[in-house]
């Protein structure tokens, strides 16, 4: 993870965001039954390939992990993030 970039978790808006060059990036859940279904995650394009994405994931996942949730990555990004880093594999919710 990116130790640069500051992830703030807005529990009201269901989400981890950061600010990064003024702009927001985001990644979006939805939480039912003890499940966090990550929905959506969005970086600019101006920002791409600064591992920002991967900041707010993984800042995801590790809550997901503290807070004894099973995940259920419905965004693309989520279900790879999770098939590259293999300590997270544990946290996948069956369907």
């Amino acid at each position: 993870m990116n130790s640069n970039i500051s992830v703030q978790h807005n529990l009201a808006e269901h989400r981890f965001e950061a600010t990064v060059d003024g702009l927001l990036c985001v990644c979006d859940y939805r939480l039912s039954n003890g499940v966090a279904t990550f929905t959506h995650t969005e970086v600019p394009p101006a920002l791409g390939g600064r591992g920002i994405a991967a900041a707010l994931v993984g800042a995801a996942l590790d809550w997901s992990k503290q807070e004894n949730l099973k995940v259920l990555p419905a965004c693309s990004y989520v279900a790879a993030y999770i098939r590259r880093h293999p300590q997270y594999q544990d946290l996948m919710a069956r369907n």
